[in-house]
């Protein structure tokens, strides 16, 4: 019998490449995005592999989290994986040059978006007894690195929910686990330097950094490990980042 996975964020990056392996491998796929264009594309895309179902909402909109995810119909309601991915940087800056409203989409989108989803889906989770969930951190999580404040901090909260949730949910035999990513060339830098397509290429310059794909085999293969075995927390890196803030650029492999 077919599982199913919720995926947020699948309209880009880490998120499609996650819901297109996981649709290769007979999950049954909800995908959740801002952009209806993108989640119809995909939807005719992976629809030759298995049966999909889209819900275009934001994270950020309580409301709209709660009336899509309860709108499911009976073939889709029974969620085995929930993959909190939507996620977002806005700016680089000292903190006391940080911009008010790229902080609130930061806390907004990374920490209540994950929350809302988490909060919506774990009840019948908790039902049936069983499921997996995996939330999307990040290296930021792990260290500070100077400028990403706000964005750190968001990542740290992610770092918290993820062991807070495993604690909470340990009693009903619902498996939690986050993977954090280092540097992943996808739309993430666009979206933190505002479009200026020069400054997210300098970010992966002189290196061969991690793609969306990677990361998306990676939960692929956390989510198809035997039910007794819960990866609880991974840190993946490209060869040539040894942390948040060293980076070999001479080691282009």
């Amino acid at each position: 019998m077919s599982k199913t996975a919720l995926v947020t964020g699948a309209t880009s990056g880490i998120g499609r490449a996650t819901a297109r392996i996981l649709a290769k491998n007979n999950y049954k796929i909800i995908l959740c995005g801002r952009r209806e264009d993108r989640l119809k594309e995909l939807d005719k895309e992976l629809s030759e592999f298995t049966e999909i179902h889209t819900l275009c909402f934001d994270v950020r909109d309580k409301k709209a989290v709660f009336e899509s995810i309860n709108s499911l119909s009976s073939a889709f309601s029974k969620i085995d994986v929930l993959i909190n991915n939507a996620g977002n940087a806005h700016g680089l800056s000292p903190i006391q040059d940080g911009n008010l409203d790229d902080w609130d989409a930061m806390i907004d989108i990374n920490v209540k978006g994950l929350l809302y989803v988490s909060k919506a889906i774990i009840p019948q989770m908790i039902e049936q007894k069983s499921g997996h969930i995996i939330n999307i951190g990040s290296i930021a999580g792990k260290e500070v690195y100077p400028n990403g404040n706000v964005y750190c901090a968001s990542k740290y909260a992610v770092d918290a929910l993820n062991k807070s949730m495993r604690m909470d949910l340990n009693p009903y035999g619902i498996r939690v686990g986050a993977i954090h990513p280092g540097m992943v060339e996808t739309e993430f830098s666009e979206v933190r330097f505002k479009g200026d397509k020069d400054k997210a290429n300098n970010t992966y310059k002189g290196l061969k950094p991690l793609i969306a794909e990677d990361i998306a085999d990676i939960i692929h293969f956390v989510v198809s490990r035997p039910y007794h075995v819960n990866i609880a927390d991974l840190i993946v890196l490209p060869t040539a980042q040894a942390s948040a803030t060293i980076v070999n650029r001479s080691l282009n492999i």
